[in-house]
């Protein structure tokens, strides 16, 4: 049957690309501001019809709480003891950012080097054609119930996190495949089992009633912008550590390796300069907190003035791996900034958009039915890997459902370039993990009716 599969899936690539070019030339950026809102409405409008033309005949358009769309559905199997699996993805973008540094149309699907540009290509509207693609292959033979919902604000508001815990049953499952994640390099399979809290914490620096010519007052005026970036420059040690204090920089890795050398090519760090930290590139990454400066606001180096700058501020992006409250850690953030202060500026903070960290549960029979898809679709065994990056659904569909398992999947590799210039995907990936979905759904079904003993 995989032979079988694999042919199905290669035939079905050549509908691939176009259906992707459709969808990534809808500029689906769930921003009114700036995009149209009717782009994101097309979108939903070609998900549904998509998805209805693979069984989901009930298939219908979910207004959430922020106006966006969501698309619902179910399909049913003949078994009335089949396992039921949800298939998550989303239709919404990241805006372009600077369209001067993409080498193709953001918004075109352009094909250089083997691999598909565009905005979208990978995040997530890519996972969305490995979804189609699975489900195709597989005609009426998939033998478990299916659920659907592809939101349509994920990389805005998250809606959906809203939605699911007054909708608990329409969206029940035994298995939940996230389809917006990928793995550990193009043709190395992994699934994410471990995803770091995210808080933003904007801190506001005062010192001067006013602007003051640096010639007559500099020297004994205390200067915000300095007093600011003293107080950053408490966050990391000389190794790039992350040091603020309370919070554990010291936890290490279990899962797979990530290499320095790979790690250095996938950031386009510069040559000559060093990665950060005391641990493995892993260890960073995924089981450790970091402190991102994101902004400043100071005069701009254009135009500035020979003056003491009386107030600045900054926003901060601050990680913490599973193990820490994203509150409490948010928390020793603000009070580090307070403490280090220097000449008695007055300073204040606030927290913004607190998300929890997760950690999957694995070993029940939906982890067993991944790694052999996987390992049958690509040739090599599964490895788990953590993700940097948030997402708070997940945290709400385990509290919602905490029976079911969650994984993580997709085709968003690291030369994908998610939420960059550039975005790309690889069409491989696409087809490697629509026959990865395509295997599990038929071993899934299998082993949800003699599970293996869990773990976690």
């Amino acid at each position: 049957m995989t032979v079988d599969l694999r042919e199905r899936i290669a035939d079905q690539m050549g509908r691939v690309r176009p259906e992707l070019a459709e969808l990534v030339a809808i500029r689906s950026v769930a921003d009114p501001r700036q995009f149209p809102p009717e782009e994101c409405a097309r979108a939903a409008r070609w998900v549904l019809d998509a998805f209805a033309g693979t069984g989901f005949a009930d298939a219908e358009l979910a207004e959430m709480a922020d106006g966006s769309q969501a698309v619902l559905g179910s399909r049913r199997c003949p078994d009335p003891d089949a396992a039921t699996v949800l298939l998550y993805a989303h239709y919404d973008v990241q805006p372009p950012l600077k369209e001067a540094e993409w080498r193709t149309p953001p918004f075109e699907l352009t094909e250089v080097g083997g691999r598909w540009y565009g905005r979208g290509a990978a995040d997530c509207k890519g996972n969305i054609l490995m979804h189609l693609t699975a489900l195709r292959a597989l005609g009426d033979e998939v033998p478990v119930n299916l659920k659907l919902v592809v939101e349509g604000s994920e990389e805005t508001t998250g809606a959906l996190e809203g939605f699911v815990p007054g909708h608990a049953d329409l969206l029940r499952a035994d298995a939940i495949l996230v389809g917006d994640a990928g793995n550990a390099a193009v043709g190395q399979p992994a699934v994410t089992v471990s995803l770091r809290g995210v808080a933003d914490v904007i801190v506001h620096v005062e010192a001067l009633a006013s602007e003051l010519h640096s010639g007559l007052f500099g020297g004994a005026a205390p200067d915000a912008l300095a007093a600011l970036v003293a107080m950053l420059a408490t966050l990391r040690d000389p190794r790039g550590n992350t040091t603020v204090r309370g919070l554990d920089n010291t936890q290490v890795w279990p899962g797979a390796v990530y290499s320095p050398e790979t790690f250095s090519a996938d950031a386009g760090v510069l040559d000559g300069v060093s990665l950060l930290g005391d641990g493995t590139v892993a260890d960073m990454l995924w089981s450790r907190p970091a402190v991102t400066i994101l902004g400043i606001d100071c005069p701009p180096v254009l135009g500035s003035a020979p003056a003491i700058t009386p107030r600045a501020s900054a926003r901060l992006n601050l990680r913490v791996p599973p193990g820490t409250q994203i509150g409490p850690a948010a928390e020793a953030l603000v009070g580090q900034l307070h403490a280090v202060a220097p000449w008695g500026v007055h300073v204040r903070a606030e927290i913004e958009a607190p998300g929890s960290p997760f950690l999957a549960k694995t070993g029940g029979p939906a982890y067993q039915a991944i790694a052999a898809a996987m390992h049958e679709a690509y040739g090599r065994p599964m490895v788990t890997l953590g993700d940097g990056g948030s997402i708070p659904l997940c945290n709400v569909l385990a509290d919602t459902y905490p029976d079911a398992e969650l994984i993580l999947m997709g085709v968003e590799e690291p030369l994908a370039l998610i939420h960059a210039p550039n975005e790309s995907v690889d069409p491989a990936e696409i087809a490697a993990m629509a026959l990865t979905e395509a295997l599990f759904l038929q071993r899934y079904a299998a082993l949800a009716a003699d599970p293996p003993s869990s773990g976690t």
